[in-house]
């Protein structure tokens, strides 16, 4: 796969976050937004902050640089305060897409031992099938918060951008 289609993927991600977060969770009281969810990370919060961690942790270490201690949720309660932070780690995540060339994509840029045999691409696809994963347990929490919620398929993206 060539490093344009990864771009693509990215645009896609960077997409339905921005959705969700307009759409549907700008819409919750701040309970809501912190209310305890009994799967995964917990409540909606947390899942966004959970998404921000993961997608910065795995991009800093693409990019060869110390990858930051995870942010805690508790410590985010304002949501200017989360989406300013990851608007900063899209905007990374962003650059690091535009200097991506295809060459790049079977390198090894792993040194711990557990992600050493890791290359670009598979890094590259999990990021955006984890945030595939955490968008839908959002989802079904604010389905269950009584919120409205839609389809994020790559499909329906790609239907409303053919001309990318």
């Amino acid at each position: 796969m060539p490093a344009y289609i990864f771009r693509q993927f990215y645009d896609y991600h960077f997409s339905e976050n921005r959705k969700l977060w307009d759409s549907a969770i700008l819409a919750l009281s701040q309970e809501q937004f912190t209310r305890h969810i009994d799967y995964s990370v917990g409540s909606v919060r947390n899942q966004i902050v959970h998404l921000i961690n993961v997608d910065d942790a795995w991009f800093c270490g693409l990019r060869g640089i110390a990858i930051p201690e995870p942010l805690n949720p508790l410590h985010f309660d304002e949501r200017a305060r989360i989406r300013a932070h990851w608007d900063t780690v899209e905007r990374q995540m962003r650059e690091y897409l535009a200097a991506l060339h295809d060459d790049m994509l079977e390198t090894k840029p792993f040194v711990d031992e557990e992600d050493k045999d890791l290359r670009v691409w598979q890094v590259l696809l999990h990021v955006v099938n984890h945030g595939t994963d955490h968008r839908a347990q959002i989802l079904k929490g604010l389905s269950d918060l009584g919120g409205t919620t839609g389809p994020q398929d790559y499909i329906f993206y790609v239907y409303d951008n053919l001309s990318l």
